[in-house]
Protein backbone atom coordinates (compact mmCIF):
# COMPACT_ATOMS: atom_id res chain seq x y z
CA UNK A 1 0.00 0.00 0.00
CA UNK A 2 2.86 2.41 0.81
CA UNK A 3 4.43 1.80 -2.62
CA UNK A 4 1.18 2.73 -4.35
CA UNK A 5 0.91 5.98 -2.35
CA UNK A 6 4.54 6.88 -3.12
CA UNK A 7 4.09 6.27 -6.84
CA UNK A 8 1.00 8.48 -6.95
CA UNK A 9 2.85 11.33 -5.18
CA UNK A 10 5.92 11.13 -7.44
CA UNK A 11 3.86 11.14 -10.66
CA UNK A 12 2.96 14.83 -10.61
CA UNK A 13 0.89 16.17 -13.46
CA UNK A 14 2.85 18.55 -15.67
CA UNK A 15 -0.29 20.09 -17.17
CA UNK A 16 -1.09 23.66 -16.14
CA UNK A 17 0.12 27.23 -16.35
CA UNK A 18 3.79 27.55 -15.38
CA UNK A 19 5.32 31.02 -14.92
CA UNK A 20 8.57 32.78 -13.96
CA UNK A 21 9.43 36.46 -13.52
CA UNK A 22 10.41 38.28 -16.73
CA UNK A 23 14.19 38.90 -16.48
CA UNK A 24 14.76 42.55 -15.59
CA UNK A 25 11.04 43.12 -14.94
CA UNK A 26 10.37 40.88 -11.95
CA UNK A 27 6.88 42.33 -11.39
CA UNK A 28 5.75 40.73 -14.70
CA UNK A 29 5.38 37.00 -15.30
CA UNK A 30 5.98 34.88 -18.40
CA UNK A 31 5.77 31.20 -19.11
CA UNK A 32 3.90 28.38 -20.73
CA UNK A 33 0.48 26.78 -20.54
CA UNK A 34 0.70 23.00 -20.96
CA UNK A 35 -2.89 22.03 -21.75
CA UNK A 36 -4.53 18.62 -22.12
CA UNK A 37 -4.02 16.81 -25.37
CA UNK A 38 -0.51 18.14 -25.90
CA UNK A 39 -1.56 21.70 -26.71
CA UNK A 40 0.67 24.51 -25.50
CA UNK A 41 0.44 28.30 -25.37
CA UNK A 42 2.85 31.06 -24.38
CA UNK A 43 2.10 33.33 -21.44
CA UNK A 44 3.26 36.95 -22.03
CA UNK A 45 5.81 36.01 -24.73
CA UNK A 46 4.79 37.57 -28.04
CA UNK A 47 7.87 36.45 -29.99
CA UNK A 48 7.80 32.82 -28.82
CA UNK A 49 4.51 31.07 -29.55
CA UNK A 50 4.29 27.57 -28.13
CA UNK A 51 1.85 25.26 -29.91
CA UNK A 52 2.52 21.68 -28.76
CA UNK A 53 4.17 19.78 -25.94
CA UNK A 54 5.06 16.16 -25.21
CA UNK A 55 6.58 14.51 -22.15
CA UNK A 56 8.90 11.55 -22.78
CA UNK A 57 10.40 10.18 -19.58
CA UNK A 58 12.29 13.07 -17.95
CA UNK A 59 12.20 15.21 -21.10
CA UNK A 60 9.73 17.92 -22.14
CA UNK A 61 9.54 18.56 -25.87
CA UNK A 62 8.07 21.94 -26.82
CA UNK A 63 7.35 23.13 -30.35
CA UNK A 64 5.92 26.24 -31.91
CA UNK A 65 6.87 29.37 -33.80
CA UNK A 66 9.53 31.98 -33.12
CA UNK A 67 8.65 35.42 -34.45
CA UNK A 68 11.51 37.81 -35.19
CA UNK A 69 12.21 40.81 -37.38
CA UNK A 70 9.83 40.16 -40.28
CA UNK A 71 10.49 36.39 -40.08
CA UNK A 72 8.71 33.44 -38.51
CA UNK A 73 10.35 30.07 -38.00
CA UNK A 74 9.27 26.79 -36.47
CA UNK A 75 11.21 25.38 -33.52
CA UNK A 76 11.35 22.31 -31.30
CA UNK A 77 13.08 22.45 -27.91
CA UNK A 78 13.93 19.43 -25.78
CA UNK A 79 14.40 20.24 -22.10
CA UNK A 80 15.28 17.98 -19.18
CA UNK A 81 12.76 17.99 -16.34
CA UNK A 82 14.98 18.39 -13.28
CA UNK A 83 12.16 18.91 -10.78
CA UNK A 84 8.41 18.47 -10.95
CA UNK A 85 6.19 18.91 -7.92
CA UNK A 86 2.62 20.09 -7.56
CA UNK A 87 3.80 23.73 -7.61
CA UNK A 88 7.33 23.73 -9.08
CA UNK A 89 8.80 22.84 -12.47
CA UNK A 90 12.52 23.16 -13.19
CA UNK A 91 13.68 22.68 -16.77
CA UNK A 92 17.25 22.55 -18.06
CA UNK A 93 18.82 22.81 -21.51
CA UNK A 94 22.60 23.03 -21.54
CA UNK A 95 23.60 25.83 -19.13
CA UNK A 96 20.07 27.30 -19.09
CA UNK A 97 17.89 26.49 -16.07
CA UNK A 98 14.29 27.74 -15.88
CA UNK A 99 12.42 27.58 -12.57
CA UNK A 100 8.65 27.84 -12.97
CA UNK A 101 5.89 28.09 -10.37
CA UNK A 102 2.38 26.86 -11.05
CA UNK A 103 -0.06 29.73 -11.50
Amino acid sequence: MLAIAFTACSDNNIEGEWVEPVPGMENLMQGINLAKGGKAASINMATLQYEKWEKKGNKLILSGKSIGNHTTGSFTDTLVIEKLTENELTLKRGNLTIKYRKQ
